[in-house]
């Protein structure tokens, strides 16, 4: 029995359908828009389309919207100036200094800079601490969004066995704290696990975010899984590959998302969220 698909260009339409409705709120009771301030630096082709999606989102929910598109010779100094001026700013609710970065600008440095209270990225030390002290703040979006992912599928997280399959600052961590939030048990694989076959095949919930094509096996999963693949690749042909192998592992599992449409529309959907809670706590 093929899985059931985990729609997240549906999922992520709810959720700006719902911060819209919360700054339409805020307009009629003459309180300002929420403010979003994103930096770009040099021409990185697939960051100015993640840059262009955000500022279409703004427009979309009612956001007030800037955009600083900076040449790839700007220095470090240049960068945390500009940062300055928008924490000082209170027209802006949320800063977001898209990665990666230009390699003489220190991306740490950069992302500590921002106001914790900010940080719509949730990348700020201050709230990654805050997520592993289980007082979440602005929490990082893409781990945010595969729970709203799996909260759609009726998830109960406690007593389940969660395999997270790569261990990065932005995805494999947080996702961890998130995940033991809710009360899963946890195990993280990375490169120097030795049996992440094994692991993968006890999983009732995957999440795939190691950033490598198909590694995840179909046959690894278990019958009646959750699956949830993090992972966009481009291939030479230019198709989205996630990290899953997606036809085999959707015959096993019981929910899965898809790559392109599960997991990439709902970091941008859940940066909407985290701009709306900053401006509200700035209220």
């Amino acid at each position: 029995m093929s899985a059931q698909i985990i729609d997240g260009k549906k999922i992520s339409a709810e959720v700006r359908a719902e911060v819209k409705q919360s700054v339409e709120k805020r307009i009629a009771a003459n309180k300002r828009p929420p403010g979003l301030a994103v930096v770009l630096i040099g021409d990185n082709p697939a960051s100015q389309v993640y840059v262009n999606n955000k500022q279409k989102a703004c427009d979309e929910v009612g956001f007030l919207s800037r955009s600083y598109h900076l040449p790839s010779s700007t220095t470090q100094q240049q960068l945390l100036d500009l940062v300055e001026q928008l924490n000082n700013d209170d027209s802006i609710d949320g800063i977001l200094v898209q990665l990666p970065l230009p390699e003489q600008i220190n991306a740490s440095a950069i992302i500590e800079h921002i106001r914790p209270d900010k940080d719509v990225d949730g990348f700020h030390p201050q709230n990654v601490g805050k997520l592993m002290l289980r007082v979440p703040a602005l929490r990082p979006c893409t781990p945010y969004g595969v729970m709203r992912l799996l909260d759609s599928t009726g998830e109960t997280y406690k007593g389940r066995h969660a395999v997270i399959v790569g261990a990065s600052n932005i995805v494999g961590r947080p996702m961890t704290m998130e995940l033991l939030l809710a009360g899963a048990t946890v195990t993280v694989c990375h490169r120097f696990t030795s049996n992440t076959p094994e692991l993968v095949a006890n999983a009732d919930i995957v999440v795939a975010a190691a950033g490598k094509a198909g590694l995840v096996k179909g046959a690894w999963i278990k019958e009646g899984a959750t699956v949830i693949d993090v992972g966009i690749n481009r291939m030479e042909d230019g198709k989205l590959k996630g990290d899953v192998e997606f036809d085999i592992a959707k015959e096993r599992a019981a929910w899965i998302t898809p790559v392109p449409g599960g997991v990439g529309p709902m970091t941008v959907a859940m940066l909407m969220k985290n701009t709306l809670e900053a401006c509200e706590l700035h209220d």
